[in-house]
Parts: C-alpha cells; sequence; structure tokens
C-alpha cells in the first residue's frame, strides 16, 4: 500500500478550493438560469392565452357581423335638368 502525505500541499489546497468555488458557482448559475426559463414560459403562456382570447373575440365579432344581414342602401337619385 501506499502511504498518503499527512498535510496536503498548498497548491492542492488552491487548487481544490477553486473547484469547489466553481461548483457553487455553477449550481447558482443554473439555478438562475432555469428561473428565467421559468419566468419566460409563464410570460408565453400569459401572452398566449390573451393572444388566443382576443383572436376568439375577433372570430366572433366576424361571425357576427356576416350573421347579420347588411341594411340595403338607398341611394337617393336627383333629377338633373340639362340645358
Amino acid at each position: 500500500m501506499t502511504a498518503r502525505k499527512p498535510d496536503p500541499s498548498p497548491e492542492s489546497l488552491a487548487r481544490a478550493d477553486r473547484q469547489r468555488l466553481a461548483a457553487e458557482e455553477g449550481a447558482r448559475a443554473m439555478a438562475e438560469v432555469e428561473r428565467d426559463a421559468l419566468a419566460i414560459r409563464k410570460n408565453m403562456e400569459r401572452l398566449r392565452a390573451l393572444r388566443e382570447a382576443r383572436e376568439a373575440r375577433e372570430a366572433e365579432a366576424a361571425t357576427e357581423a356576416d350573421a347579420a344581414p347588411a341594411a340595403k342602401r338607398t341611394i337617393k337619385r336627383i333629377k338633373r335638368i340639362v340645358r
């Protein structure tokens, strides 16, 4: 068996510290990205619902306009006398 060194070297301590900090930063960054993605999905869902409601209102208005017969417009003609 190989014997382990009792005290780690300063370089290995520094490397372990850098790795720990990088892992913590990575976890924070991933959490932030997930939060942003969730917020974007919620906003997209809200906007989609608004768009679909607007389109439904427009379709209903178009259907009502097509269903109601347009009133006949009478044109009053004026007789002109030409001399």
